[in-house]
């Protein structure tokens, strides 16, 4: 996986913006404004996401390149390391899920408001 590929891909979803809010290498990416996907710039050794607590825990059994989200909540994030036995399509199959938790995480009227 190339950086700038995972970059443009978080990039081209709806009210998706990118910023270094904790420092001047860890680049995240946020949809109106909470956190889905972050890495960082200098090593991109491996993404953090999202994901749904029960599934985290199914992903860590079945891939020696999933593990808890470092610097994350642990039930709550996954970090995946790159150039592991998880497939790029796989990969991004899980930002889209990461995604998908947080848009559905907004009310009704916000996901309206914003075309989510």
């Amino acid at each position: 996986m190339d950086i700038e590929f995972l970059r443009k891909y978080c990039l081209k979803k709806k009210e998706v913006s990118e910023s270094t809010p904790f420092d001047q290498d860890t680049l995240v990416f946020k949809v109106a404004g909470k956190m889905f996907c972050l890495f960082s710039i200098s090593t991109f050794e491996f993404v953090n996401l999202k994901c749904d607590p029960e599934e985290a825990e199914e992903m860590r059994a079945a891939y020696l390149g999933i593990e808890p989200g470092y610097h994350m909540s642990k039930a709550h994030w996954n970090s995946v390391r790159l150039n592991s036995d998880v497939t790029d399509e796989h990969l991004l199959s899980m930002v889209d899920k990461s995604y998908a938790l947080i848009v559905a995480s907004f009310s009704k009227k916000k996901r309206l408001e914003k075309g989510l």
